[in-house]
């Protein structure tokens, strides 16, 4: 049997409920947010003049200007072997590398020789990959120019990217296609197909949130679209009256971006791909990546 309540208890409970509703309406309105962590190409790193070079040094200067992460070139990075101890000792992850070779030995030339040259090289970079501990190869698969179509960039590249997906499953490290000013994959569309035709997880999508801006699609767009496929991301700043300028100067929609980004369930690296510097111009660049990602 239920008892009766006083006035006093009454007015309490109805507080409580009240406060528990706003709070649980504030919280859904709240918009989600991303966990992303900062990165840097390696190469944009650079010590002082008479600075022994070593690689403790350089991911000692990254971790102190705030960033958790770097992207190796390969071939190009020398020393794997220290660069993992770096690594260790540091807590600055390898978390990708880069086909250094893609816009010139390209895996859509009409030399079969210069395909097979662009294959071993991204062969080296999964395997370099692999070594560093990192998630992923960045591939620009091809270009199209004059003396290659768009259908002979889509047919070449995908046959020699085929021939790279054993060593990739085999070593765990997926090859990331890249969208760049490369006359190939412009759309998101494009790039879903490209990408869906391999049916295999150990190929995805590395969005550049600047590079794309010029073809009409906003940034944003393309991540929804993309979705679970993106499994990295990158970034300059864009304006398509100024072209590139600096990192919150462009034309990305960065909340917008942000939305995206945690509508489709990204958590991984947010990786800065613009000119380097000591250290001076790497928290400059930190901080406004920061700004722009919220962090």
């Amino acid at each position: 049997m239920c008892r009766p309540i006083g006035r006093r208890e009454f007015l309490r409970v109805c507080s409580a409920v009240s406060a528990s509703v706003v709070g649980t309406t504030a919280t859904a309105q709240e918009p989600k947010r991303p966990r992303l962590r900062k990165a840097v190409k390696y190469g944009m790193i650079q010590l002082p003049a008479g600075t022994p070079v070593t690689h403790k040094a350089k991911l000692d200067l990254a971790r102190r200007c705030g960033f958790a992460g770097v992207e190796i070139d390969s071939p190009g990075t020398a020393n794997l072997d220290d660069l993992v101890a770096a690594s260790k000792e540091t807590g600055v992850v390898v978390h990708g590398v880069v086909d250094s070779v893609h816009w010139r030995d390209t895996l859509s030339h009409p030399d079969e020789a210069v395909r097979a040259r662009g294959l071993a090289a991204l062969n080296g970079a999964l395997e370099d990959a692999h070594k560093v501990g990192a998630t992923t190869v960045l591939l620009v698969p091809g270009v199209v120019n004059k003396d290659v179509s768009f259908d002979q960039c889509w047919e070449r590249s995908t046959a020699e990217v085929r021939k790279a997906l054993p060593l990739a499953q085999k070593v765990g490290v997926k090859i990331a296609i890249e969208v760049v000013w490369n006359n190939f994959i412009t759309t998101p569309e494009q790039l879903i197909r490209y990408v869906d035709q391999f049916r295999s997880e150990w190929v995805g999508a590395y969005f550049d949130c600047s590079n794309m801006i010029k073809y009409g699609v906003a940034p944003a767009e393309w991540i929804r679209r993309l979705g679970r496929r993106m499994v990295k991301f990158d970034f300059k700043g864009y304006s398509n009256t100024r072209q590139w300028v600096a990192i919150g100067e462009g034309d990305e929609d960065w909340p917008e971006i942000l939305r995206a980004l945690a509508e489709v369930g990204y958590d991984g690296w947010a990786t800065a791909e613009v000119g380097g510097g000591g250290e001076e111009v790497l928290r400059r660049i930190s901080g406004q990546m920061d700004r722009v990602l919220g962090l």
